[in-house]
């Protein structure tokens, strides 16, 4: 099943759920409304290869936090991620079992070639 975790009050994820091509087969799931799940979370970590490079270092809350004076590990990542739904770097896709975390340009380019 592929997935989209994304936040509806985003403006980035709102315009990159504008330009998804149609007849995509997206579940939608706003993170926001419906917190993240341990299991979602591992799958994705399974397929990313670390819970790092799902972690969004530009929320509000690691910089109040002043995580980035901290050595966090893996664990520590993981922990903030299920904790608070700011800290999942969005959007994520998970499409025929291959993970497209953020909505960089190059991110988003493949993620087009995969729905299309």
């Amino acid at each position: 099943m592929n997935k989209i975790y994304y936040i509806a009050s985003c403006d980035t994820c709102r315009k990159i759920i504008k330009s998804l091509p149609k007849g995509h087969n997206l579940v939608f799931r706003d993170i926001k409304q419906d917190s993240l799940t341990l299991e979602e979370l591992e799958e994705m970590h399974q397929l990313a290869g670390s819970y790092e490079s799902l972690f969004s270092k530009k929320a509000q809350l690691y910089k109040s936090m002043n995580l980035k004076d901290k050595s966090l590990t893996e664990e520590d990542y993981k922990n903030y991620i299920l904790e608070h739904y700011t800290f999942l770097s969005r959007p994520v896709f998970v499409i025929d079992n291959k993970v497209y975390i953020g909505g960089s340009q190059q991110n988003m380019l493949q993620v087009m070639k995969a729905l299309s």
